[in-house]
């Protein structure tokens, strides 16, 4: 079958451009769409093709399905670009050409909250790890059979969306069929982590074991699966062209023992490149061996969620991590030479004592690149549930983790104002790289 994967292009929303002008804190997604070249690696009997609209102009979307005309599309996409995915879909199913083209939506917020995209213009939805999922779909898709799979839901607009989830294992990870790195080839110098420069992608684990309110991972799988060694090492070799790898787990270090075969294996394989890896603080102060021997794999930067600088904010967010592990880690890496990108959450009940503080502890600790995001609920996670009530902005556009959706406790433009200033402090250097 003829199989066309789409990217969505940048669609998120902006409050503080669209009521104040404020244009430095929008969001742009840059990465490569290492879901679908995922999903592509798996599907190594049909004809498939990826197209990325965040490179390519919205003219390529009708032009690349009336030349290549597929069988069926598939859409990825987060929270904020939902509503993008749905356009996408309705541009295809109303052209003449494509009412028969069977479209499938996937990705972050299809597994979070499969039920908004129970709507006629799209014909599955695919929930969680896709890689074999998917292809048991399209196998029954091209066999003519009613499809009856776990993790698929077939729509029903009108009725409620049903279907059974499907409990997730190694198998799942199809470790053998690495991901289609060559279907993105045109567009990998396009494909740059801000502050870092031009990256390459590699998934290595998919899942926890933690269980962050804010976070949307437990909804991809409900464990922590990692890829075996040499499939991950394989996909280090196959980014021959770029020198740096981002390893896109929500954490690398799920698993200690495993992590350590890691990087020694990385280390015997002769692979020269620079790494850069999400790891919890609580990991480099109880394991900075670990860190280390990742560092002689190639370790450069480590992203860690430091998330508050407040222990009572952190209890409500269920980091199970305090301020003086975060501390503890920053000293630590103080001395290491790894450079720290910090993530932060800027609650929207902030005040100006608030920004001040986390300021303070940015530059007290100099964190080289802090990455401060406000709290945002996505359905489908515990702190959605916890905030629900709070919610004032449901437009998913805006969920783009540069807008309070929730009411402020600060007039808006000064909150914004203020949110604006931690980023023209401490990303000029980010921004000339874009």
């Amino acid at each position: 079958m003829k199989i066309l994967l789409i990217n969505p292009p940048n669609s998120g929303k902006s409050i503080p451009e669209e009521q104040f002008g404020i244009t430095s804190i929008k969001a742009i997604f840059r990465g490569e769409p290492l879901a679908l070249e995922v999903l592509a690696g798996n599907l190594y009997d049909h004809d498939v093709e990826i197209l990325d609209l965040k490179v390519e102009p919205p003219s390529a979307l009708m032009e690349t399905v009336h030349r290549f005309m597929p069988d069926i599309v598939g859409i990825t996409g987060v929270t904020c670009e939902a509503n993008s995915l749905i356009r996408i879909a309705q541009k295809i199913k109303t052209d003449p050409m494509g009412q028969k083209i069977i479209v499938v939506a996937g990705g972050h917020h299809a597994s979070c909250d499969p039920g908004y995209f129970n709507i006629d213009v799209i014909d599955y939805i695919v929930c969680g790890i896709g890689k074999q999922s998917f292809r048991q779909l399209v196998q029954t898709l091209e066999s003519g059979q009613a499809v009856n799979l776990q993790g698929v839901a077939k729509t029903s607009p009108g009725s409620p969306l049903t279907f059974v989830p499907r409990k997730f294992t190694f198998e799942d990870l199809v470790d053998d069929r690495p991901p289609r790195y060559d279907l993105v080839k045109a567009y990998r110098d396009t494909y740059v982590m801000g502050g870092i420069g031009k990256a390459g992608f590699v998934v290595t684990a998919y899942g926890c074991v933690h269980s962050c309110a804010f976070c949307s991972i437990p909804n991809i799988t409900d464990r922590y699966l990692t890829h075996s060694i040499d499939s991950s090492i394989n996909c280090f070799k196959q980014l021959e062209d770029v020198s740096l790898i981002r390893c896109v787990d929500a954490n690398t270090f799920g698993h200690i023992s495993f992590a350590k075969k890691f990087a020694s294996a990385i280390i015997k394989s002769g692979v020269k490149k620079k790494i850069v890896a999400d790891v919890r603080a609580d990991t480099i102060v109880n394991h900075p061996d670990v860190i280390e021997l990742w560092q002689k794999a190639g370790l450069a930067a480590v992203v860690i969620g430091f998330e508050e600088i407040d222990d009572s904010r952190l209890n409500y967010f269920n980091k199970k991590s305090d301020v003086s592990t975060n501390i503890k880690a920053l000293q630590w890496l103080k001395t290491s030479g790894l450079k720290v990108i910090g993530d932060f959450i800027v609650s929207p009940d902030y005040r100006h004592t608030d920004f001040e503080r986390l300021e303070t502890f940015i530059q007290q600790h100099e964190i080289e690149l802090p990455v401060p995001s406000i709290l945002t609920p996505i359905p489908g996670t515990p702190l959605f549930k916890m905030m629900k009530h709070k919610i004032e902005i449901r437009d998913l556009a805006y969920y783009t983790f540069s807008n309070a959706v929730t009411k402020t406790a600060l007039n808006k433009e000064v909150f914004y104002s203020l949110y604006a200033g931690l980023f023209q402090k401490f990303h000029k250097h980010i921004n000339k790289t874009q």
